[in-house]
């Protein structure tokens, strides 16, 4: 009986408020206190979209209307502008409207129909055939509207969605406007698995033995009660592990009912960080010996111990080495298509790092799909520190949605929060708390701190106590809470660039080379001396993964704190982290020798390394062998010259890892290259991701080409954004871009078509490009 059905084609989007007039007589008055009240405006079923710009009754209206899909974030579509607000990213935030037509399987009337919103910026109302069904006050947590009661099924229905971006704004930084998640419909039986209703809670008894509790919500939403079974049964891939069945389970009309079960597991294979193994409960609602609802839920196999020593998995101490991350795509905004959350998650591995921070709110499921898959630990947070009714409703969702991740590894209820140090912010934490302690016990909860530690009310309350930057005072706080874990929520926030090229660049782009911006805002080096160095510091959350828009200076666009850039291009502080974080022998030299115009200037080469030893060499000639500490870098102050410099990595005298780079000749042609081939599916939602570079006529790769490039794409795909630097005003969906430090991101939304994608890339005097990929289904 259950359907999941996509509801992300075939919108309708209007820009703009629509003026909607009063009641022009007694009639219309009268007739808009029943239902439905909405008789006119976007939200009536009499006010036809789809129509080419014609009103109710064929009447034209001024108001234009424009077919999209979703996921859509329709402020990326607007030239930025120096008089925006610049933490939001210099846009102009607008209201907008959205309508959708869609029609109900009559065969479905006897069921419960809802529609699921996974996001919408920043608040929403929610209409169907002329009715308000729900209003929406937070941008990042998924809401369901019950459709039940007011869906057609002789006739179409018509779904309104009226986005409010302002004038209050509930982000950090970049906010996004729009329907930028999936929306789905659901249909289930009256009596079905409530949204989110499964809790698989295993718990370790013995060395072997696993017990692990299954909480299962039901709901009747029919008018007459009824009596189910319930079957449970745990399976690892295609093999039934395990199964219970409940019996005479009395289910009261419109109410609901939760069953506790419980099956024992032998030996499972655990979730690990280099193996993270995954297990699905098969949920089933049985009444006269059917199936009436069967849904699947994935869980995870694992331990999770907080000591005043620091973090233990699977009874293995772990040194936490994470970063945070906003949910921004510079190529789409808000709209992360699902299979670019995968590569960011694949990137974050790649990177070294163990975990990640949901700043500041709750992210996609596709996101957290996509870290139980690769083995990330998170920081699940919520958006308000509020303790309303709506506040407790929104943080219940985000509990409820995320608790059978495995990668969830604390619950954060907060970030920053002035109210940390107010008595009235230790009520709003203890209601806080109290609400998620029903909805699992399984995690500690938490809050990042950083206004005047000493000073704060929450740090008895907390299960493990984290602090945003305060470094300097990690010793003292620990001698004040000994029998507490502490860790670093979040550190760093120093600036640097992507551009191995432009050691002496100034102005509006920061330094190539990690440095301490202030005590505050310590560069990664001094960051990780302190949080990998001390042993009892369960470990941190390093300012930030990724570049994120808003947080910003004109001309730049976005903060340049991310180890890899707004349009996914890897930055040096990439390679820093790797050096941290892998075990792997790997070194990192820049910057590159394209320097034309600083000959015989005095120009500081550094290596980014996890051996003991590195040698350089210029032009084959050694200048000296230096031993490489922990937590920093070897440096070489060199006069410059055109020509070759290798960098070769040694531990314990051996020679494990090099990087090279030589002085090319000019561009000569394009180049294309497929960043994300093994993720890609024409399904209508998946993004190609390709990075556009030039070689010189030798094949080298040439860092400092910044050719004005156009590019194009054939039917199998459609351009959707380009992308270089944040100091580019051109908004992303412009098929012409300039490289920056050699390099650009283009992003190709891939159709339903199956066939061979094709891209082009062309810019005057250089040899053009082409790049064909098979997509299949």
């Amino acid at each position: 009986m259950r359907k999941t059905i996509s509801m992300d084609k075939g919108w309708f989007f209007h820009l703009g408020d629509v003026a909607i007039d009063e009641a022009p007589d007694k009639c219309f008055a009268y007739r808009t206190a029943h239902t439905p009240r909405v008789l006119w405006g976007p939200a009536s079923p009499g006010y036809d979209c789809r129509a080419e710009h014609w009103g109710n009754n064929g009447r034209p209206t001024t108001e234009r209307w424009y077919p999209v899909d979703l996921p859509h974030d329709y402020l990326i579509e607007q030239e930025p502008k120096p008089e925006n607000n610049a933490s939001l990213g210099y846009f102009k935030y607008e209201n907008a409207w959205y309508a959708k037509y869609f029609r109900v399987d009559p065969a479905d009337e006897n069921a419960r129909i809802t529609l699921l919103f996974d996001g919408v910026a920043a608040e929403a109302d929610v209409y169907l055939n002329g009715t308000k069904l729900f209003h929406n006050s937070c941008a990042y947590t998924p809401f369901e509207v019950d459709i039940t009661d007011f869906v057609f099924f002789d006739k179409d229905n018509k779904l309104a969605v009226y986005v409010q971006s302002g004038p209050f704004h509930q982000s950090w930084w970049y906010e996004g406007a729009g329907i930028y998640r999936h929306v789905w419909m659901r249909v289930t039986d009256t009596v079905a698995v409530d949204l989110w209703g499964v809790f698989a809670a295993p718990q370790k008894k013995t060395e072997t033995l696993w017990d692990t509790e299954i909480s299962t919500d039901l709901r009747n939403d029919g008018f007459s009660p009824r009596t189910v079974s319930l079957r449970s049964t745990v399976y690892d891939g295609e093999r039934e592990v395990a199964s219970v069945l409940t019996e005479g389970i009395p289910v009261p009309r419109k109410g609901k009912v939760s069953v506790m079960q419980s099956v024992e597991v032998e030996n499972p294979a655990l979730w690990e960080l280099d193996a993270p193994h995954l297990y699905t409960v098969h949920t089933a609602v049985i009444e006269d010996g059917k199936a009436i609802d069967e849904t699947d839920t994935t869980f995870g196999f694992r331990t999770l111990e907080y000591k005043p020593t620091g973090l233990y998995l699977n009874g293995k101490k772990i040194k936490i080495n994470g970063v945070c991350s906003h949910q921004d795509f510079g190529l789409t905004g808000r709209a992360m298509p699902d299979n670019i959350c995968r590569h960011k998650a694949r990137l974050i591995k790649e990177m070294g790092a163990n975990a990640y921070r949901t700043s500041h709110y709750p992210h996609t499921e596709a996101q957290m799909d996509a870290f139980d898959r690769e083995g990330i630990m998170v920081m699940d947070e919520t958006r308000f520190f509020e303790s309303t009714r709506d506040g407790i409703e929104q943080l219940q969702t985000l509990i409820r949605r995320d608790r059978n991740h495995p990668c969830v590894i604390m619950w954060s209820m907060g970030n920053e929060e002035e109210y940390f140090t107010f008595p009235q912010g230790r009520k709003i934490f203890q209601t806080m708390y109290a609400a998620v302690k029903e909805l699992d016990t399984t995690r500690p909860v938490t809050a990042a701190q950083s206004h005047d530690p000493f000073a704060t009310q929450i740090f008895d309350i907390c299960d493990i106590i984290g602090v945003n930057y305060n470094i300097e005072h990690m010793e003292k706080l620990h001698e004040l809470y000994p029998d507490k874990c502490i860790y670093s929520s979040e550190n760093c926030a120093t600036y640097s660039a992507r551009a191995g090229v432009v050691a002496t660049r100034k102005g509006y782009l920061p330094d190539i080379y990690d440095q301490d911006t202030n005590l505050w805002f310590r560069g990664r080096q001094n960051s990780a001396k302190v949080i990998s160095g001390i042993d009892w510091i369960a470990g941190g959350f390093q300012w930030i993964a990724i570049d994120h828009r808003g947080e910003c200076n004109w001309p730049r666009l976005s903060s340049f704190s991310g180890a890899i850039d707004l349009y996914y291009q890897k930055k040096d502080a990439f390679y820093l982290n790797q050096s941290f974080w892998k075990s792997e022998p790997m070194l990192h030299l820049f910057p590159h020798m394209n320097l034309s115009g600083h000959e015989g200037e005095i120009i500081s080469f550094w290596v980014y390394t996890n051996c003991d030893e590195v040698e350089l060499y210029l032009d084959g000639k050694s200048l000296g062998r230096k031993t490489c500490e922990r937590f920093s870098h070897c440096e070489w102050q060199v006069e410059y010259r055109a020509g070759s410099m290798r960098a070769v990595g040694y531990i314990d005298g051996k020679k494990v890892a090099e990087d090279a780079h030589e002085t090319t000749k000019k561009a000569a042609r394009l180049k294309l290259r497929l960043e994300n081939a093994d993720d890609i599916r024409a399904n209508g939602q998946d993004v190609a991701l390709f990075t556009c570079y030039c070689e010189d006529e030798d094949g080298r790769f040439v860092p400092d080409a910044e050719p004005t490039v156009h590019f194009e794409c054939n039917y199998i795909g459609t351009l959707v954004g380009t992308g270089a630097v944040a100091t580019d005003h051109t908004p992303p969906a412009c098929p012409d871009r300039r490289l920056f430090a050699g390099l650009c991101s283009v992003a190709v939304k891939l159709t339903e078509t199956e066939g061979k994608l094709t891209l082009y890339a062309t810019a005057d005097g250089l040899a053009p490009a082409r790049l064909s990929v098979e997509v299949k289904k």
